[in-house]
C-alpha cells in the first residue's frame, strides 16, 4: 500500500506512542515509588512537564492525521476500528491520568500511584491495539 504523508504521519506518531506508553508503565510509572516522599512533588512536577512535550504533539498528531483520512474517505475496517481506542485513549488521559497526576502533584500517595499504574495498563494495550491495527490496514 502507498502511504500518503497523512497515513505515513499517523502511522509514525500512533508507533511513537505505542512505545512511549510501554516505557511509561514499565519504567516511568513503576518508578514513582522509588523517588521518595521529600524528592516526590518536585520530582513528578519535572516528569509531567517533560513528558507533555512528548506525549502532546504525537496525541495531537495521532487524532488530527485520523481525521485527515478519514474525511479524505479511508473507510478500511482496520482504520475504522483503530479509532475506538483512540478515543478511549483520549478519555481515560483527560478523564483518568491527568486528575490522578493532579493528584501525585501534591505528593505522593501509593493509593493514587497504584490506580494510576492500574488504569494505565488499559491505555497500553489500546495504543497497543491501535497500532496492530494500524499494521493491518497497512497491508
Amino acid at each position: 500500500m502507498y502511504m500518503s504523508l497523512p497515513l505515513m504521519s499517523h502511522y509514525a506518531a500512533t508507533w511513537a506512542l505505542v512505545g512511549l506508553i510501554w516505557t511509561i508503565q514499565l519504567v516511568h510509572y513503576p518508578l514513582f515509588a522509588q523517588v521518595g516522599r521529600a524528592a516526590f512533588e518536585s520530582y513528578h512536577r519535572r516528569h509531567t512537564t517533560q513528558i507533555t512535550w512528548v506525549v502532546a504533539p504525537l496525541m495531537f498528531t495521532e487524532l488530527l492525521t485520523a481525521a485527515w483520512l478519514v474525511f479524505d474517505g479511508h473507510r478500511d475496517q482496520w482504520l475504522l476500528v483503530s479509532l475506538l481506542p483512540l478515543a478511549f485513549n483520549w478519555l481515560s488521559t483527560w478523564r483518568v491520568q491527568i486528575p490522578l497526576h493532579s493528584r501525585l502533584s501534591t505528593g505522593f500517595d501509593a493509593e493514587v500511584h497504584e490506580r494510576l499504574v492500574a488504569t494505565n495498563w488499559w491505555r497500553t494495550i489500546a495504543w497497543s491495539l491501535r497500532g496492530v491495527c494500524l499494521f493491518l490496514f497497512a497491508q
